[in-house]
């Protein structure tokens, strides 16, 4: 288990007490208490058993197993002494699967990206970039920086050998102009040979969706975006146009193919995890469904998604994916002959993600990264494979390239575009 609910995290160990002192100083949602360092802890007096039962929580958590916490806390044991427990002792005396153990002895096995200590979100080329009109795009990302930021590490590039075009270049084409829109990137993971080439993946598209595709979709907030002491309760919010969840600040939309998907939940909960990231960027953070099964939200949120989750009737979101029409595959095509959506799939299910079939699960998802205001989409990754993930070091490099629009906007002022 790896709920984002604070309540799941903390259990009923040490840091229970401390909830109204989390609460009062904003550490009110659990990817941001796995970042505290000492200087935070101590900032709220935390004892030395409460740091031990943060880190071991923390330590759980990354790796699905949130579920042994209490018993592993009550034992009194450190992290390094649990870790050098026996097989024998980690079954017998905490009652831990075997599976699980193999999953908890694993030190280099996490379920989310880590977030240890010295990341300045500083892009690790110079954020100076120059398009094909010659225009400059400079971004600085110094001062945004928070101070709980200051323990986090920076996430490599992907290796541009998996992409034919490399993400440099690619980032080379994202500028402002014309009234500030951006011309925007479109990724996808390879298609690879089904059934030994007898059947065809499906096409998908090349260009960036239009702004206006995705301006005007009708959403409906299902849940806010949870924090301490929030009920688990799903309401349904009146309509609202898509372009208010970015008027003043960049967004990420992450569009779930199905809340009950062990892939989908696994990649929900990856994102997520990041979430501190995607605050001291001032990126928002949307889950976006396109069926509307209460069940299935309460399952979903926020044990792996614990920020807004969005309902789009239309499936206007899910149609400017495939270029004005919804993209789907079957199950015995795209899944069963599908080498890559396995391997999606044999991922997802390490990481101890539980699943269900209800719902339904063809039509493809993926990720939006959309600029504040009218300024566009900047970053758009298709589903090509059941399972797909749109890469956390693209996601990242996109955002921080948004994340100080004025700047950005002067720029562009000053080249005379």
């Amino acid at each position: 288990m790896a709920s984002f609910s604070v309540e799941d995290f903390i259990g009923n160990g040490e840091l229970k007490d401390l909830l109204p002192k989390m609460l009062e100083e904003g550490w009110d949602d659990v990817p941001t208490l796995k970042i505290m360092n000492s200087e935070d802890m101590d900032s709220i007096n935390m004892t030395q058993q409460q740091k031990a039962a943060l880190e071991l929580r923390s330590y759980l958590h990354d790796r699905t197993l949130l579920q042994y916490g209490d018993k592993l806390e009550a034992s009194g044991k450190l992290l390094p002494e649990l870790l050098n427990l026996s097989i024998a002792d980690l079954s017998s005396q905490f009652g831990m699967k075997r599976g699980h153990i193999a999953r908890f002895i694993d030190r280099n096995s996490a379920c989310a990206d880590p977030l240890p200590a010295a990341y300045n979100l500083r892009p690790k080329r110079m954020a100076t970039t120059t398009s094909r009109n010659n225009s400059i795009l400079r971004i600085d990302l110094s001062s945004n920086n928070s101070r709980k930021m200051l323990s986090m590490p920076r996430i490599p590039t992907r290796d541009s050998s998996t992409n034919d075009q490399s993400l440099e270049q690619a980032l080379s084409e994202l500028r402002i102009k014309d009234g500030h829109i951006i011309k925007g990137i479109v990724a996808a993971e390879p298609a690879e040979p089904r059934a030994c080439g007898c059947v065809q993946a499906p096409t998908i598209v090349e260009d960036v969706s239009p702004y206006p595709a995705i301006e005007n979709i009708s959403v409906q907030k299902l849940t806010p975006e949870y924090k301490i002491g929030m009920g688990r309760l799903v309401k349904t919010t009146p309509p609202m146009k898509a372009s208010e969840l970015w008027r003043d600040k960049p967004a990420v939309l992450l569009c779930i193919r199905r809340p009950g998907c062990i892939m989908c939940r696994a990649e929900a909960h990856k994102l997520y995890a990041n979430k501190p990231i995607f605050d001291a960027l001032g990126i928002q953070l949307f889950a976006i469904l396109h069926e509307q099964i209460e069940s299935e939200v309460r399952d979903f949120w926020p044990r792996y998604w614990g920020g807004v989750v969005l309902f789009d009737r239309t499936m206007g979101f899910f149609k400017a994916l495939g270029g004005g029409k919804l993209l789907k595959d079957k199950f015995i095509t795209g899944f069963v002959f599908n080498p890559r959506a396995i391997a999606n799939y044999k991922r997802a299910k390490a990481m101890g993600i539980e699943q269900n079939f209800k719902g339904e699960g063809e039509i493809k998802g993926g990720l939006f990264v959309v600029g504040s205001g009218r300024s566009g989409i900047a970053y758009q990754f298709i589903e090509r494979n059941f399972g797909d993930w749109a890469p956390l070091p693209e996601v990242v490099e996109i955002c921080t390239r948004l994340q100080n629009p004025q700047e950005a906007q002067g720029a562009s002022m000053s080249t005379g575009i």
